[in-house]
């Protein structure tokens, strides 16, 4: 090969070809930085809603609670009332 050809590759090809996967590889960074803000955007909503979530089941559970610990104690005045009724 003529030595021109191999100052071409040199000075002309080969820095074009390191430039254009430099450009590639810097759009797929700035891709995946872009995927990335998504899905912790996507995750963080999801947080909130399955927060909100846990707060109306707790709320849910408390009021059950408390109409279970209300009946047993009337529950059991009715028992003891009942036991101390003389049959007929």
């Amino acid at each position: 090969m003529p030595p021109w050809i191999w100052f071409f590759v040199v000075v002309v090809a080969v820095p074009v070809v390191f430039g254009v996967l430099a450009d590639v590889a810097r759009r797929w960074f700035k891709l995946r930085e872009r995927q990335l803000d998504i899905l912790a955007q996507q995750t963080s909503e999801q947080a909130a809603r399955n927060s909100a979530t846990v707060e109306r089941l707790e709320q849910r559970v408390r009021v059950l609670e408390r109409i279970l610990t209300d009946r047993s104690a009337d529950l059991a005045h009715e028992i003891e009332r009942l036991r101390n009724e003389p049959l007929n």
